[in-house]
């Protein structure tokens, strides 16, 4: 099956979930700059989250670039992987409306490490069906990046459990850090350069 319409579906479905997130915001009722402060945390849930959408959509990007068909596990991983993210605004907004509390920031980081999990799974998927020799395959290689963001994750889940919300957040910076230049991985073997 040609990939066209998933990749347009996946795009729509990805934007709509960054537009939720910021329809989120509820303006104060007063008009002075001090009365903004109080939404801070707010703003700085939506800015990450923001981030991490937008890092799941660059490498979604440069993956399915490389990704010569689909077929139907490939569609149905994709759309778990799209379930996952789509739960995105809410956690984001529970987060920032209850100020980084503690379980709120433990489901955020539940909620991260699914979606890692669901890109793995789409990223396995499309090896599966391209093949051992699918660009995809060498592009990912051993995945160091991907096997150092999943444990980073189970890592930040864990640190939020045991009830350091600050130190798990700053690890979903790290993580955010670690993506936030795009993956050349694909975009190398693509091209063809080493």
């Amino acid at each position: 099956m040609n990939k066209g319409r998933l990749e347009a579906f996946s795009d729509g479905v990805i934007a709509i979930i960054i537009t939720i997130m910021v329809l989120e915001f509820k303006e104060p009722q007063a008009s002075s700059l001090a009365d903004l402060w109080p939404l801070w945390p707010v703003f700085l849930s939506y800015a990450l989250s923001f981030v991490n959408v937008g890092i799941y959509w660059t490498n979604h990007h440069h993956l399915m670039h490389a990704v010569k068909q689909v077929n139907g596990p490939v569609l149905w991983a994709n759309l778990n992987l799209l379930f996952w993210l789509s739960l995105m605004p809410f956690f984001t907004a529970w987060m920032g409306e209850n100020h980084f509390a503690g379980a709120t920031v433990s489901m955020y980081c539940l909620e991260l490490l699914v979606c890692a999990l669901a890109y793995i799974f789409l990223q396995s998927r499309c090896i599966r069906h391209d093949g051992s020799e699918s660009m995809v395959h060498k592009a990912v290689g051993s995945d160091l990046k991907g096997r150092v963001s999943l444990v980073s994750h189970v890592l930040a889940l864990a640190v939020s459990v045991a009830g350091y919300p600050l130190a798990a957040g700053l690890l979903l910076c790290g993580i955010a850090g670690l993506w936030i230049v795009p993956d050349k991985r694909i975009e190398m073997v693509v091209s063809g350069t080493p």
